[in-house]
């Protein structure tokens, strides 16, 4: 049983960013080539799922795009997977995932992004996908061996939440509310209730308090998982 939420990343620099597609397109793929591997292969490791995906997306368009330019269609990647009593996570990218374990929230985090010094065009595409930066699922599959990933044991795990990073925004980026607090009214309200509650956020003119400069709206998945004794 694997759950997965992509998000795919803005292009900073769309007109000249040397590929025809848009990222929905590009999401739409690795996402299918997951879902593909990971049903046909359920042990294969997080990362290697992962990389396969890249190499065949890039395949699909490596004959009409410029896959060299780094600004080429990226996306964050977010995936849980229960292999009998224990539970494989891969985070890459801004999308968090929160484990409740017992009641407790342990929140797994790619924070590299948040960490950058410069959020100019020009900065960040010089440390995308490399060691001084942050990593994406765009045109390397070896960013794939770069996420946060590992595994842990199901037991004493209640429930899972992945959210894209537009889901996650009333904590990292507007700061008004603890993983916990998130997790509370994802869990007693829902995903469309959270969701609602940061586009209110966002409709009101509340600015991001974490430094960097943010989109209006941002695209908003918040997957909850249950698991049952």
């Amino acid at each position: 049983m694997t759950f997965s939420a992509s998000a795919g990343a803005t292009a900073l620099n769309p007109e000249g960013n040397g590929c025809v597609h848009d990222v929905p397109w590009v999401v739409h793929r690795l996402a299918g080539h997951m879902a593909h591997l990971l049903a046909i292969s359920p042990d294969v490791p997080l990362a290697d799922a992962l990389a396969e995906s890249i190499t065949r997306t890039c395949a699909a368009h490596e004959d009409t795009c410029d896959l060299s330019n780094p600004d080429s269609p990226s996306s964050t990647v977010t995936m849980l997977r229960r292999r009998s009593d224990v539970l494989d996570y891969l985070v890459l990218g801004d999308s968090p995932l929160l484990v409740s374990r017992s009641g407790k929230i342990e929140p797994i985090l790619d924070e590299r992004m948040a960490n950058l010094d410069d959020y100019s065009y020009d900065a960040v595409m010089a440390v995308q996908n490399t060691p001084d930066g942050y990593y994406v699922a765009s045109t390397m599959p070896e960013a794939a061996y770069q996420a946060v990933s590992g595994s842990i044991p199901v037991e004493g795990v209640d429930a899972a939440a992945l959210l894209t990073d537009g889901a996650s925004r009333l904590v990292d980026a507007f700061r008004l509310m603890s993983w916990e607090e998130l997790f509370c009214l994802l869990s007693k309200e829902g995903p469309a209730s959270l969701i609602a509650r940061t586009r209110k956020v966002e409709t009101d003119g509340v600015t991001a308090s974490d430094g960097r400069k943010r989109k209006h709206h941002d695209d908003a998945t918040a997957v909850l998982v249950e698991f049952v004794p």
